[in-house]
């Protein structure tokens, strides 16, 4: 059984530093594109980050370029995400997922719960 456990949300002031972790298991994840998907309160989902699980730079959304950073622990089987400079429009339901192919549309084939962060003015 796949599951994907997000970690890491909270309440920061704007400005400040969160890093949001994902605990992938129940399959071997070394194909895969790993994704890290939001959602503020009154929108849409929408594709913030992304990275190959087995390698490579990673894809972002221009809105965090430059603020946020996906990385993984293969070691860990965990993906993260360092969000740096965070601004209250960041304030969002964060999921991870998990998809065969590389994409910025929301068809992902996993998802994880989510969870919650909220930036402060």
């Amino acid at each position: 059984q796949v599951q994907l456990v997000e970690s890491g949300g909270g309440l920061v002031q704007a400005g400040g530093s969160l890093r949001l972790s994902c605990a992938a298991s129940g399959r071997t994840f070394s194909s895969f594109y790993m994704a890290w998907i939001r959602q503020a309160p009154g929108k849409e989902r929408e594709f913030v980050a992304g990275i190959m699980w087995s390698g490579g730079s990673g894809d972002y959304a221009d809105s965090v370029k430059g603020r946020f950073t996906i990385s993984r622990d293969n070691a860990m089987n965990t993906v993260l995400l360092q969000m740096n400079s965070l601004k209250p429009e960041d304030t969002a339901v964060y999921y991870c997922a998990a998809d065969r192919a590389r994409r910025f549309d929301l068809n992902y084939d996993y998802w994880g719960q989510g969870t919650q962060v909220t930036v402060s003015s």
